[in-house]
């Protein structure tokens, strides 16, 4: 195999290895055997492309036109041109599978399921890295840059999958980045000619500075392999052992905390495990609280504010994070005017819910709680930092409960320009009808706060809107209009709904994360379930900050400033805790004679009831999963890969430095001879086992078109054999290896491209495994006959015997 087609090879299998660490995004992993198969016709064709040759660049755009046109084949067959040529509409239709695909990624939880629009992403993204990969280290002959795309395939996937496995998919990634390197490596050597290097032990006492102009691996080339491994080792070992670094790239907790502060905030979006928590077979307990809030039915409990419409999601925006502060700030935007009441809420986490964000109720005003937390203020949020997670954790947090008048809300002035410019964008892809909606909707109102509440009533009560958590709309602009014209969907519907049409009419709003108050229980205690998850928006008006609502119908609780009868504006006297509530968390309530069979499930009878437990919405790829997954890509690679990969093999052995005395020299030679017919037949000229060296050269040299060097070649192998066979004290033969190769390369020079990757790919003397198998078998069955044989006879001998005693 030549140097450039070891480089392809070797591409090809360091992108789909790289493509491993997609496997655990999606609940099925056929997609990654179509990507294989439309990635080796890409190859394939950049190789004969090569083979030409064409111009580099031009190789490069003839692999992207075919992948677009496979794409298409694929995914967009009934609108292309003759089913094949990607036309106009073809190229709308996959524009609708991306878009489709964006909305899915945004909606679902990881493993997704394999949509249209997500294979597209996958298979398209797989063919895309492949391309760069196969430019980069085969057509520019560079394999070193060629890391960088299988880096941010491998990035990608890594932080869309939360850390499941990851370590498994980083070393298939990694070993298929060093496997390009040592080929590369391989290949630069070969253009040196000969190298002198150590040979390996040989049998006998044969010497340690032999030529290797094709055999084993030379010296650097072993010092290549060792040079490559150690780095994989440490690039595996100096993230778990270095705590800065474990969060990563992609990490939700922000990265680089430092000391008294600083650091940021990454970008997260919870939205897309919400529909699975909402679908929970069975509503097992998440948190569980007391508070001295006489009413908690607005209790919500919020983990995270998504302030960025970017057209595809609401997202959280990359802030910058702060040591918890003993006393939070006051809430942005609250005026001392407005009443409000301080509420005091012990809460304990499940031992298995965990979570970087922690659940407060809005808005906290000092939050007491151990570990490694952050604060952002903008959001007025804690998230964990260095892996900490709200996992069996007790807290006790201060909060207001702002209760402003409608007067108040009426009366809000505007708010301030940098606010509202930054809560009130929304992107140019919005479509038209959701503002004209929010128009008609809102038609009549005198101000935002009438506008907010028409809003909120529209889609809760008056709108004919369905509460359905089994609708996979996406959460894109264009679900947005999904929405508004199906009019069934769940609490993100509507909450980005509504959030999205209230920036439209010039009021800043965001979308929240979080659980709604959750269910009384015995003893004061409130019990939240993961069917508990919620989103709603709140919105922003001058003198009394950031304020809920609750469009989402048959959810949560409407607040009392949006209801016709609003409380007044005197602000109730602070309430105090019970006396009866402890100053620490409670896990459980106490016990109750009446406890029933679903209270006992659920942990309320008492303190040796445990709280109720809850599996993560994610809880990662089983590691046997990621094993059969790994075998079934491994698989899928070396399986066609067998039958040259045998022939390597045993060109190797055959060729490979042998010992000094007379008979290993015979050997090597008639193992020369018998590579010279396979690789022959390799080519076309089959073997004939009833002619003599002599004739089986001249008939190599004529079915083959050999000539000069070659036939030379043949005829002096030919030679070295009959001297082996018939002369009395034969003549030891050199350069034999030198001659196999000149053999193989006169062979291959007549030929076109399809025969010249069928010789390599599909040898024809691979056969002979079939032979020796079925030889073996043979020979294995008719052992096993002769002894069933002989002990048929022995035991009807001994049963025999019996009887002529008798007798």
């Amino acid at each position: 195999m030549s140097g450039r087609a070891r480089l392809a090879l070797c591409a090809y299998a360091a992108t789909l290895m790289a493509s491993g660490a997609l496997v655990p995004l999606v609940d099925k992993v056929d997609w990654i055997a179509h990507a294989a198969l439309l990635l080796g016709i890409q190859s394939v064709v950049g190789a004969l492309a090569r083979r030409v040759p064409l111009p580099r660049p031009l190789i490069v755009v003839v692999q992207a036109v075919l992948a677009v046109v496979m794409l298409t084949v694929v995914f967009a067959r009934e609108q292309a041109l003759a089913a094949v040529v990607p036309g106009p509409e073809a190229i709308q239709r996959l524009g609708e599978l991306l878009q489709a695909g964006a909305d899915d990624v945004g909606q679902y939880a990881i493993p997704a399921p394999a949509s249209a629009g997500i294979r597209l992403m996958l298979i398209g993204g797989v063919l895309l890295i492949g391309l760069a990969v196969d430019a980069l280290a085969v057509t520019f002959r560079s394999a070193a840059p060629a890391g960088l795309p299988l880096l941010a395939l491998y990035s990608v996937a890594a932080g869309l999958s939360g850390g499941g496995a990851t370590w498994l998919w980083f070393l298939l990634a990694a070993s298929g980045y060093l496997l390009l390197l040592l080929a590369e490596g391989r290949d630069r050597l070969s253009q040196w000619g000969r190298v002198f290097g150590g040979a390996a032990p040989s049998r006998g006492n044969g010497p340690s500075g032999l030529l290797t102009p094709g055999g084993g691996a030379t010296a650097p080339v072993r010092t290549g392999r060792r040079i490559g491994v150690v780095a994989l080792g440490i690039a595996m070992v100096v993230p778990a052992v270095l705590p800065s670094l474990s969060g990563g790239l992609l990490n939700t907790a922000g990265n680089g905390r430092g000391e008294g502060g600083g650091g940021t905030i990454s970008a997260v979006n919870p939205l897309v495990s919400l529909q699975d928590n909402l679908n929970q077979p069975e509503d097992r307990e998440v948190l569980r609280y007391r508070t001295n809030a006489q009413d908690p039915s607005g209790m919500y409990l919020r983990m995270v504010a998504l302030d960025q419409f970017d057209g595809t999601s609401w997202r959280s925006s990359v802030r910058k994070v702060e040591d918890v502060p003993a006393q939070l700030p006051r809430p942005e935007g609250l005026s001392e005017a407005v009443g409000g009441v301080s509420v005091t809420t012990n809460i304990s986490a499940a031992d298995s819910y965990e979570q970087k964000w922690l659940p407060l109720p809005y808005p906290a005003t000092s939050v007491a709680i151990e570990g490694r937390w952050r604060y952002e203020p903008a959001g007025r949020m804690l998230v964990g930092d260095d892996g900490q997670t709200t996992r069996g954790k007790q807290y006790t947090v201060t909060s207001l409960l702002v209760q402003p008048t409608p007067k108040q809300l009426a009366d809000a002035p505007a708010p301030p320009g940098t606010l509202a410019r930054e809560y009130t964008n929304v992107p140019d892809a919005l479509p038209r009808d959701v503002k004209a909606t929010a128009l008609k909707v809102t038609a009549g109102a005198a101000n935002d706060y009438e506008r907010a509440v028409k809003l909120q009533d529209w889609f809760a009560a008056e709108g004919g809107f369905t509460y359905d958590t089994q609708v996979s709309s996406g959460t894109g602009v264009a679900a947005i209009s999904r929405f508004l014209t199906a009019k069934k969907g769940f609490c993100v519907h509507f909450s980005f709904s509504m959030a999205a049409m209230a920036r439209t009419l010039g009021i800043p709003a965001r979308v929240a994360v979080g659980f709604t108050p959750g269910t009384q229980q015995g003893g004061g205690v409130m019990s939240v379930g993961i069917r508990d998850a919620h989103a709603w928006p709140e919105l922003y008006f001058e003198g009394v900050g950031w304020l809920r609502f609750e469009p989402t119908p048959t959810r949560g609780s409407v607040p009392e400033y949006t209801r016709p009868e609003a409380p007044s504006g005197e602000a109730p006297a602070p309430a105090q805790p019970e006396a009866s509530a402890s100053a620490a968390p409670s896990a459980a309530p106490s016990a109750d004679p009446t406890c029933t069979p679903q209270m006992r499930r659920l942990g309320e009878c008492g303190e040796t009831a445990a709280p109720g437990a809850v599996t993560p919405a994610d809880p990662g790829t089983p590691l046997t999963t990621v094993l059969l997954a790994a075998l079934g890509v491994a698989a899928a690679l070396l399986v066609p890969l067998l039958p040259m990969l045998w022939r390597m093999r045993v060109t190797s052995r055959r060729l490979g430095p042998g010992g000094r005395t007379a008979e290993d020299a015979a050997a090597r030679t008639l193992a020369a001879w018998r590579e010279v017919i396979d690789t022959a037949w390799d080519h076309g000229v089959a073997p004939d086992e009833s002619q003599t060296p002599r004739r089986t050269a001249e008939r190599i040299v004529r079915l083959g078109r050999l000539e000069g060097p070659a036939a030379e070649a043949v005829h002096r192998t030919a030679g070295a054999v009959e001297q082996v066979l018939y002369a009395p004290r034969p003549r030891p033969a050199t350069g034999l290896a030198e001659d196999v190769a000149r053999i193989r390369t006169g062979l291959r020079a007549p030929l076109g491209a399809l025969p010249r990757l069928r010789a390599t790919l599909a040898p024809r003397s691979a056969v002979q495994v079939l032979w020796a198998l079925s030889a073996r078998w043979a020979a294995v069955a008719g052992r096993w006959a002769a002894a069933r044989h002989r002990l048929t006879t022995r035991w009807s001998g001994a049963l025999r015997r019996p009887s002529r005693q008798r007798g």
